[in-house]
């Protein structure tokens, strides 16, 4: 016979935990048909306590909310004084001004390497008596392998300078700044790149009136397709007016682009080759010797620009690290899932084995998480950030990052009360954070929204979702 009274007792807490929960479901017309919402609102502490739960367990796309994931691995693994490292190393021996070997750039994927800091180590290579290199010298890229493009990644954003693909060699963000410059409606508009920048850009064009009504005009889109060694063609149309139009782009191609600079600089600094620029993909066990070398600033800092910015490629380049530092081999988008599954299982308790980790950055449409996982996330992150600082990290409403102009939370009593990671592709409007009581204790809590189309008129595309936030969240707030 069943005990009723037992069946009570082990009931009442999850009862009690939910008896003063903020019902979701009177929010739900705010948004538009179609929208499919997860949401997990909890105290946090030893005995967190649920203050709203609506589909909470159902998998979507995190898009950017992957981010606290990455981060808070990369703390787990890396710890926050890690820093990528470029070493300039050779196999040979310096004699009248002159390097008797390969130069060897042992390239870590740090995604703040720029021109400036190669010009700072091809400075000390000249304050070292080197003028010649009697060799080639190699780009040692055998930290990442395979593709430098992560599965689900859409194929028509990937010339777009967010979805610049963490390669071994990054310099310079592997990103460029082109402009359009519209002309006289019927005639071609015009391209414009900076001289110093290594790749080339050609162009057709066409100026349309602004407000045409012909069905070619109208139709006729700005694009743009690539082709090797970082050459770009730009086709389609745009209005007429005297604005010009600043585009940004990818870099495809990062030995390529990495290589020009290298050859300017060196040619800048006088140092000649006689050999070549080659690529070398697999892990060099000789001995050799160290030139001079080139540090990125500590991970802290990676991750606040990661987290604040929602900065793609420092997220992935991170969780490609993870990969080779986890398992000591080179880096792949495979090998990093698997690690940052094995991360937080040993070092936070925290099982992510049912989730998709295609990336660390949320650009893979591949990428499936939930509210619930993501909360243990937050949770952990609560109890343990003395140690780990990433609060800090996280955008502040009306203040600073991609919290700072969201419209549901720049002002009062939302403003610098909410510290949270923003997540967004289209369709997706995501949240990953924190509310500050004013007891300066914290709520966490997740927002999932996949499938939202407003096809609302006269007002933004997302005016109904900022309309939800305000009003949902105001619920939780002193």
């Amino acid at each position: 016979m069943i005990n009723i009274r037992i069946i009570i007792l082990c009931i009442l807490p999850f009862l009690s935990g939910l008896l003063h929960a903020q019902p979701v479901e009177p929010y739900l017309s705010t948004l538009p048909k179609g929208s499919d919402l997860s949401i997990l609102v909890q105290s946090v502490g030893s005995n967190p306590k649920t203050l709203a739960k609506y589909k909470s367990s159902e998998f979507k796309q995190p898009a950017s909310t992957q981010k606290v994931i990455t981060a808070l691995a990369a703390q787990l693994e890396l710890g926050g004084d890690f820093r990528f490292n470029t070493l300039m190393k050779t196999n040979g021996s310096i004699s009248n001004k002159q390097l008797n070997g390969d130069l060897i750039i042992q390239l870590s994927g740090d995604p703040t390497f720029s021109s400036d800091r190669l010009k700072i180590m091809l400075t000390e290579l000249r304050q070292k008596g080197i003028e010649k290199i009697a060799g080639n010298i190699i780009l040692d890229t055998s930290v990442f392998s395979s593709h430098d493009k992560a599965a689900g990644w859409s194929w028509n954003n990937l010339t777009a300078c967010y979805n610049a693909p963490p390669s071994a060699a990054i310099i310079n963000d592997n990103c460029f700044y082109a402009t359009v410059t519209p002309g006289k409606v019927g005639s071609k508009a015009s391209v414009s790149v900076a001289s110093n920048i290594p790749v080339v850009v050609s162009a057709d064009i066409k100026t349309i009136a602004a407000n045409s009504k012909d069905l070619n005009d109208r139709y006729c889109e700005l694009d743009v397709s690539y082709s090797d060694k970082n050459r770009y063609h730009l086709s389609g149309c745009v209005a007429s007016g005297n604005n010009k139009i600043p585009l940004k782009f990818a870099i495809l191609d990062g030995i390529a682009y990495f290589s020009a600079i290298l050859k300017k600089e060196l040619k800048l600094q006088k140092i000649v080759y006689t050999g070549k620029i080659l690529e070398n993909n697999q892990k060099n066990n000789s001995q050799l010797t160290l030139l001079t070398s080139s540090q990125s600033a500590p991970l802290s800092e990676l991750l606040t620009v990661m987290l604040k910015k929602s900065n793609n490629l420092y997220a992935d380049a991170i969780f490609r690290t993870l990969g080779a530092h986890h398992y000591n081999i080179a880096g792949t988008w495979r090998n990093s899932s698997d690690a940052v599954k094995r991360i937080l299982l040993k070092k936070a308790s925290i099982n992510l084995e049912n989730l998709v980790i295609a990336d660390g950055s949320g650009l893979s449409r591949l990428n499936l998480v939930s509210a619930d996982k993501l909360m243990e996330i937050l949770q952990y992150i609560s109890a343990n950030n003395a140690q780990l600082g990433i609060i800090e990290m996280l955008p502040i409403a009306g203040v600073d990052g991609t919290l700072q102009n969201r419209k549901s939370f720049n002002q009062l009593p939302f403003k610098e009360t909410i510290r949270a990671k923003t997540g967004y592709i289209q369709g997706s409007y995501n949240l990953a954070g924190f509310i500050q009581k004013s007891d300066g204790q914290y709520l966490a809590f997740v927002q999932l929204l996949s499938g939202y189309h407003a096809d609302t008129k006269g007002e933004p595309k997302n005016g109904a979702i900022m309309r939800f936030e305000s009003e949902f969240y105001k619920n939780f707030i002193d």
